[in-house]
């Protein structure tokens, strides 16, 4: 085997490994249930940006964590999407915690197809039929529940939306996940530090929370848990066709809803399958106009690295 293909084949393993890894998160998330869901939202962000810090000195020094600041309006910019991913956790965490596995999974399979969504209305991208008619299915999957339970699937629109925001935002930046992510929990750093210090210094905290030291030990991951993903995602995205690491993506939902249907026992009723059906669908749809717009068999290249 030839170095490209080696280097194909493992950014194969690697998008689908991190999409593994999002997959089977909630079961990590109820080890440590027993802690407030604010207080491991206060954790991860202090840990992950303070990781990531250290991982961007590493690779680029300190003159390289301040030159990309000096540019107009990247601050500014990194600050918006910082909180629009603390959204994201946050909700993400608060959904696990309080037994909502299953609406969160469905909030991550419909958030690519808000990006593409977002594509069209904020960057004036053109969507072909074949991707409208894989949108329109969604939307229809997510009018069924509305109707439903009488009331908007809050926890899957607020996923899918912030994140798609996101990725929206971060558009114009192509830049290292760890001095990336570092930017974004830059702000909240010293916030969160100060958080930790009286939560823990009343009585307040994590240690006050936890049933056994284990918990506490497995929150102290919650950084590495944060950014290790984001690395192999970059390191799939770098040598694998956009489309392929599109719907690798979807293997983290899939694992998510099964958890929640078969470990966690969470309520699955008839119109909810029949919701994931139609989202199912929709996302085939969608990616054979993914595919159509590339000009490219999704599969062309795996076939010659098997």
């Amino acid at each position: 085997m030839d170095n490209s293909k080696r280097e194909y084949r493992m950014g194969l393993i690697a998008g689908a490994g991190t999409s593994a890894i999002w997959g089977i998160l909630p079961v990590y998330r109820r080890w440590i249930d027993a802690i407030d869901s604010w207080v491991i939202i206060v954790y991860r962000i202090f840990l992950a940006g303070v990781l990531c810090f250290f991982l961007a000195l590493k690779s680029f020094g300190m003159e390289g964590i301040k030159a990309p600041l000096r540019e107009k309006g990247v601050m500014l910019r990194y600050f918006i999407s910082g909180l629009l991913v603390t959204v994201n956790w946050s909700t993400y965490i608060w959904a696990v915690n309080a037994g909502h596995v299953i609406e969160a999974s469905i909030g991550y399979y419909i958030e690519p197809l808000v990006v593409s969504l977002f594509g069209v209305v904020i960057f004036k991208e053109r969507m072909n039929g074949i991707k409208k008619l894989g949108v329109g299915l969604v939307l229809c999957a997510v009018l069924a529940m509305m109707i439903h339970f009488q009331k908007p699937p809050m926890i899957s629109l607020t996923l899918a939306i912030s994140f798609a925001a996101y990725t929206a935002v971060k558009k114009k930046y192509s830049m290292s996940p760890a001095l990336s992510l570092f930017y974004e929990t830059m702000f909240l750093i010293p916030v969160t530090f100060g958080v930790i210090l009286y939560l823990e210094g009343t009585g307040k905290g994590a240690f006050s929370m936890i049933e056994a030291p284990y918990q506490y030990v497995l929150l102290l991951f919650s950084g590495v848990v944060t950014a290790v993903p984001l690395l192999t995602l970059a390191y799939a995205a770098a040598r694998i066709k956009f489309v392929t690491l599109g719907i690798s993506q979807y293997i983290s939902p899939t694992l998510t809803l099964l958890i929640g249907i078969f470990l966690f026992r969470e309520p699955f009723d008839l119109v909810q399958f029949a919701a994931v059906v139609l989202i199912w669908i929709g996302i085939i749809f969608f990616t054979a106009g993914e595919m159509k717009d590339t000009g490219e068999s999704v599969f062309s290249q795996e076939e010659d690295v098997l």
